[in-house]
């Protein structure tokens, strides 16, 4: 029997449903993306802003099973528990210096950040669902995949696909399977300096 709940969140300001849309399940469904799917994801990273517009952002995924379980074992072991159904798994990397000059590049972060939250909004209109993960050996994800660390940094993991049942995960992760709530608006933003 399908658990799924529906998502209740509301802003506290009216913005597009995709932003209060957008969220982490752990549940996905082991079913193939079309490859129209995946170059739809990059090609939406692919139009994010970036500082001098160098794209210092670099996606490695896996979609074969064989590639999906060597990208997973890079992962901590709760997150390998329910990743392992998810049909995509991905690394972001930011350059860490820039493509031109090779002079570092300290925005390199923020615009993979801006690359994969691009990403995320587009799984969402595909019908999918993306969910990053903090929780990664960077030295095996870098083993992994050939990667050089003094070159990039390896920001997150990703795991892509159709949202599953929540009964397929453990109890204790099948409890807390939601969309989750933010902070009031009042605590991220404010006008004027700090203190003032």
């Amino acid at each position: 029997m399908n658990k799924i709940i529906a998502n209740q969140r509301v802003p506290e300001v009216e913005v597009d449903a995709l932003f209060t849309d957008r969220w982490s399940p752990r549940s996905f469904l082991d079913e193939p993306l079309r490859p129209e799917q995946i170059s739809a994801l990059f090609e939406a990273a692919r139009w994010a802003p970036s500082c001098y517009n160098d794209q210092p952002w670099h996606f490695r995924y896996a979609i074969k099973p064989q590639d999906r379980a060597s990208f997973a074992a890079a992962l901590v072991e709760k997150n390998r528990e329910w990743a392992r159904n998810a049909p995509m798994l991905l690394f972001v990397l930011a350059r860490k210096g820039f493509g031109q000059t090779g002079k570092p590049n300290r925005h390199a972060m923020f615009d993979a950040g801006a690359a994969w939250m691009s990403l995320a909004i587009q799984a969402r209109r595909l019908g999918l669902y993306a969910h990053g993960m903090a929780g990664f050996s960077v030295e095996k994800a870098a083993e992994v995949m050939h990667v050089s660390l003094d070159e990039y940094e390896i920001m997150a993991a990703v795991a892509v696909g159709r949202r599953g049942d929540p009964s397929s995960l453990s109890e204790d992760m099948a409890a807390v399977e939601k969309p989750n709530g933010r902070k009031p608006l009042a605590e991220v933003a404010g006008e004027g300096s700090f203190g003032v």
